[in-house]
């Protein structure tokens, strides 16, 4: 408690060092964008059909290709987990190709 009866906390001034925002007046300017779609972009939207599209219906057609499955020595249970993770990992891979890209222009 202060002298006056009040508590130190109240009558603290807010310790901000000194700081004080002044705004330049300029407005904020956007990134450079480009229009072109390009390869990275293709080769996103067909791993995206792949993953929705391609794989989904392999797996619906599965029990039609059991002799197909076996003889790529695989279970159909084995060929039911195995499926997804194909577009699981291309995608992770142009995830990294992509990052790589961009860093490097």
């Amino acid at each position: 408690m202060g002298s006056d009866g009040r508590d130190d906390a109240e009558t603290a001034e807010p310790d901000d060092g000194g700081y004080v925002h002044r705004p330049s007046g300029e407005p904020p300017r956007q990134a450079e964008t480009s229009e072109a779609f390009g390869r990275e972009g293709w080769v996103l939207v067909g791993m995206i059909v792949l993953g929705f599209l391609v794989i989904p219906i392999a797996i619906l057609l599965l029990p039609a290709a059991q002799d197909l499955v076996r003889s790529l020595g695989l279970t159909l249970r084995a060929a039911y987990l195995a499926l997804p993770l194909v577009p699981a990992f291309l995608l992770g891979a142009v995830a990294v190709w992509s990052a790589l890209r961009s860093r490097r222009s």
